[in-house]
């Protein structure tokens, strides 16, 4: 093939190095594939029995060959095939050595698989791995095996979590942690029609479109900035999320908690909005926390107080909002809540949106003394996982035309939140050890 190309280059009188590049890579795979062939295929000497699962003994019936997609294209392996006289169920053992069994794809290759399905869309995974690994596989095969290693790392995690439920976690040994940070949140995916039926759309008289995957992230501080300001520690936020109920997750995020040093932190930091199912994990799962309330999120209920008290006086509006700010910003919750109760208004609208939004604040109260968590060096924003919500979820999960069914949800969040933490290597390692 090469010597081909050659001589249609001399001929023309240029050189073409992507071209060359391409074909000394098809034939370096060809002449790969040929030596794992070779090597997968080697005599080797093989039991003329092996146990079944029903209890008794399967025999060799031959030699039966099956295609495998590898890293470096095609190979067909012979290998030994065997029939239990009892069950009549038939078995090659060697396809659980090589991690075949059920699928024409190698471990390497569902890898690969894998990886670009968990960063875009699996039509774009597609196109990668024959761009970039010269990999010709089709984007259904990308979506199934995506989704099936996603399914196994969420499977994986929720074993774990039960055993957290069932038995008392062990102390995990290491060094003391200075301030751990717990962050969560929600955020709306888009799903097929089938996943919606007997749920309220969140517009009223609107049908559902969307259902919530909840999102927390575990991170740790040791020191601060020049001013005083908290830093987050290099590389130590981890992820976990998934569409189910509060109380499941919330024992999903304090095993990862648990994991990540909860044992050991000196402080311990729950941030959030003001979502009543975000405080209810922090108290079930978190005591002995400090509680922060996302102080955006606080000022965003007051910009949009303002906003509908003084819809055509832009001056008026920023000068109320000012005082409340202030008010807020210095910790003074009682005197804002107050404020709001007071606030003179004829429209009954207004009115409750001012008794809704004064609960708001006094219900939050203790999680809104902002001057004292600044002296504290602590984070008062949850940036980061807001962020988050961006970054693992909707930059996969909400692009255009994208629809989902919960376990497809389930298994890529799994599979990202696993990745962006740095644990998929890991995983990959574990699995193959099992394997």
């Amino acid at each position: 093939m090469l010597e081909v190309i050659f001589q249609g280059l001399r001929k023309s009188g240029q050189f073409d190095l992507e071209a060359v590049e391409m074909a000394t890579r098809t034939a370096a795979h060809q002449l790969g594939a040929v030596v794992l062939e070779n090597l997968l295929n080697a005599p080797a000497s093989f039991p003329c029995e092996v146990p079944c699962s029903c209890g008794k003994r399967a025999r060799f019936q031959a030699l039966r060959s099956k295609q495998v997609v590898s890293v470096v294209g095609s190979i067909t392996i012979a290998r030994p095939y065997y029939v239990c006289a009892h069950c009549h169920r038939g078995q090659s053992p060697r396809d659980v050595e090589l991690d075949v069994l059920h699928t024409r794809y190698s471990p390497g290759v569902r890898r690969m698989m894998a990886v670009v399905g968990s960063d875009s869309s699996f039509d774009r995974g597609r196109e990668q791995l024959q761009l970039l690994a010269g990999l010709e596989v089709t984007t259904k095969a990308v979506e199934r095996q995506a989704e099936a290693i996603g399914a196994d790392v969420a499977q994986q995690e929720q074993a774990k979590v039960q055993r957290a439920v069932q038995l008392d976690l062990p102390q995990i040994l290491g060094p003391k942690v200075p301030v751990l940070y717990i962050e969560m949140d929600g955020t709306q995916v888009p799903m097929v029609r089938s996943e919606l039926e007997g749920r309220k759309g969140r517009i009223e008289g609107q049908p559902p479109r969307t259902r919530e995957v909840k999102l927390g992230c575990v991170f740790t501080q040791t020191t601060l900035d020049s001013q005083g300001r908290p830093i987050r520690d290099e590389a130590s936020t981890t992820y976990v999320g998934a569409i189910e109920e509060a109380q499941q997750f919330g024992r999903r995020l304090y095993t990862e908690a648990w994991e990540r040093g909860w044992s050991r932190a000196d402080k311990k930091v729950v941030l959030g909005d003001g979502s009543e199912w975000i405080w209810n994990i922090a108290d079930q799962h978190f005591p002995g926390a400090i509680h922060i309330v996302d102080i955006w999120h606080a000022r965003e209920h007051l910009w949009h107080l303002a906003r509908q008290l003084f819809p055509s006086d832009q001056k008026q509006r920023k000068r109320w909002a000012k005082k409340m700010l202030d008010r807020l910003e210095a910790g003074r919750i009682e005197s804002l809540v107050a404020q709001l109760l007071s606030e003179p208004t004829p429209q009954p609208d207004l009115q409750n949106m001012l008794r809704t939004e004064a609960e708001y604040f006094q219900r939050n109260q203790d999680r809104m003394r902002y001057p004292r968590f600044r002296k504290l060096g602590l984070f008062i924003g949850s940036g980061v996982i807001e962020a988050g919500c961006k970054t693992v979820i909707g930059s996969r999960l909400k692009q255009s035309g994208m629809f989902w069914t919960v376990r497809g949800v389930n298994a890529i969040v799994a599979l990202r939140c696993h990745r962006i933490s740095n644990k998929f290597e890991d995983y990959w390692v574990a699995r193959s050890k099992i394997a």
